[in-house]
């Protein structure tokens, strides 16, 4: 199976894993993008902490890391989802924690698919671009 979830010293989140993969598949498709192998490791703040420091050399907390090695239109790329952050972002920003992690999910595939939320006016556009893909997912299930 070309998508992955697995946990680096946290509980898997409770996610409907086929549900998911055909959402991931779904979205990468509006973007013309063949999803690879995309590995989602679910960790604590602590890894993420440590990933962030030893790979990208910033020393702070983030939702997701995302590690790109998508070929041509092939998405592939192992992303580091920090389940704490996620928690606390839910309660920052009052939404439901499912929501949050569908969003931080998304968020890793956005970037595959070329999306980026560093530059100005871009964040709004990956804002943008999650809202949309939430919705595809909201709209699958009814």
């Amino acid at each position: 199976m070309p998508i992955t979830y697995q946990t680096d010293g946290v509980k898997m989140p409770q996610i409907l894993k086929k549900e998911v993969t055909s959402w991931i598949k779904e979205v990468a498709a509006t973007y013309s993008k063949k999803v690879g192998e995309i590995a989602y490791i679910f960790c604590s703040d602590e890894k993420i902490l440590e990933v962030n420091i030893a790979y990208l050399q910033h020393d702070y907390y983030t939702d997701i890391i995302t590690f790109d090695y998508t070929e041509g239109n092939k998405i592939s790329g192992d992303l580091f989802i920090s389940l704490d952050t996620v928690k606390t972002n839910a309660e920052q920003f009052d939404v439901p924690y499912e929501q949050e992690l569908h969003r931080v999910i998304i968020h890793g595939i956005l970037h595959l698919c070329g999306i980026d939320d560093k530059g100005p006016g871009e964040r709004e556009i990956m804002e943008e671009a999650e809202n949309k893909a939430l919705l595809m997912l909201e709209n699958s299930r009814i």
